[in-house]
């Protein structure tokens, strides 16, 4: 549910998350202050009773104040793990991880409501809310399982209201052995190959880019008008603009996973590989004007909606790093090691050329060879040359 100005319960919740965002950054500076000097960490039950009579605790509402604490031990908690890995493998890392930060003062936090205020009645599909600043408002919203927390989100003008909740997954029977790979890309989003005898799928990415070239033309017209008669950089319009591009693009990721894991299902594929790049958030290696579409592609939400989807029916769902797939050759059995690597193969049209001269689409010979990385006796290469020919489909 979208929470614009013109919802009734609109200031609430955006003074509830004003305030659920000075409780963050009050406890926050008391961990990090006890950190620094001491080398001590505030757990969550020790922060829970310090803060209990502090003023920005009682303006979020205990049970709500003690999720913004909780997410804020989570984060600490995650920090600490990461030094801890990052002294292991620093190679893993683009440096050493840093304390969790301050919020903006002008900013937001989520405003999060436990389980134990909520209470979800199916026939009218209607949450209710415990706690007097909403419990005067039907909450209609389409809940699949029994509420574990609603937290609103603060998304520039407007607020999302997400609901988490739990449901039971059966027992699923998926040991076939088959497995399907899948190759990120720009304007092949998605190749997914397998070790079943089909043919490849390839999931176009071009309507991904028609919403980011529409984006960016509306986002560079209206900063520059702002910038000529406002003398700003910013405005609540621009931040509309990117909330409609981001709801667009999360609508056509839940149309791309939601093909994934049918076609999974449909052709009994038990695992579920996806080549993962460590470094999609810096940069991507490319030329300027590729990176800058490569990096504006939610690759994170894609597999995290892939990782929840393949759970929910049973689907072994596996992450690994793609390097060296690409410039490596399937055909020619190569292993994806650096030592093999010879981007000079990959030719124009999105084709590769195999070292027998044989070409076959490189996005396939990169989902192939991610498929190797984790399972090397998986598909023989042998004979496979007939069912190496991509279908292309269109996801709106």
């Amino acid at each position: 549910m979208v929470i614009k100005k013109s919802h009734p319960k609109f200031k609430v919740i955006d003074q509830q998350c004003f305030h659920s965002k000075n409780l963050y950054n009050e406890a926050n500076y008391t961990i990090r202050q006890k950190f620094i000097s001491d080398r001590e960490y505030i757990s969550y039950y020790d922060m829970n009773k310090e803060f209990k009579t502090h003023e920005n605790y009682k303006l979020a509402f205990s049970q709500p104040a003690n999720c913004t604490l909780r997410l804020l031990d989570k984060n600490w908690k995650s920090y600490f793990a990461a030094i801890k890995d990052w002294k292991k493998n620093p190679s893993k890392y683009l440096g050493m991880p840093k304390l969790p930060k301050y919020l903006d003062k002008d900013g937001r936090f989520p405003w999060m409501i436990p389980n134990n205020q909520l209470i979800y009645d199916y026939d009218k599909s209607t949450i209710y809310i415990r706690n007097r600043l909403v419990n005067d408002y039907d909450w209609k919203c389409r809940c699949l399982g029994r509420p574990i927390q609603v937290r609103f989100i603060p998304k520039g003008s407007c607020y999302v209201m997400e609901i988490i909740y739990e449901i039971e997954i059966s027992e699923q029977n998926r040991e076939s052995n088959n497995i399907a790979a899948i190759d990120l890309g720009v304007d092949n989003l998605v190749t997914m190959t397998n070790n079943i005898g089909l043919n490849p799928i390839i999931i176009n990415g071009k309507g991904i880019k028609s919403i980011n070239q529409f984006y960016n033309k509306q986002l560079a017209k209206e900063k520059s008008l702002l910038k000529i008669r406002h003398g700003k950089d910013w405005s609540k319009k621009l931040d509309s603009i990117t909330f409609k591009r981001f709801q667009r693009i999360k609508n056509y990721m839940h149309n791309a996973s939601h093909y994934i894991v049918k076609w999974c299902m449909d052709n009994n594929i038990d695992t579920l590989v996806i080549g993962k790049n460590k470094e999609w958030k810096q940069e991507s290696g490319m030329s300027k004007g590729s990176n800058q579409k490569f990096i504006s592609i939610h690759y994170q939400m894609l597999l995290q909606q892939l990782k929840y989807k393949c759970e929910n029916v049973g689907i072994n769902y596996t992450e690994t790093e793609e390097s060296y797939t690409s410039g490596t050759s399937f055909l020619d059995g190569e292993e994806p090691v650096k030592q093999n690597y010879d981007k000079n193969r990959r030719i124009e049209r999105g084709l590769f050329k195999s070292n027998n001269g044989l070409l076959i689409n490189s996005d396939v010979n990169g989902s192939l060879q991610i498929m190797k990385k984790v399972f090397p006796n998986a598909v023989d290469r042998y004979g496979i040359e007939g069912v190496l020919t991509p279908v292309v489909i269109n996801v709106a």
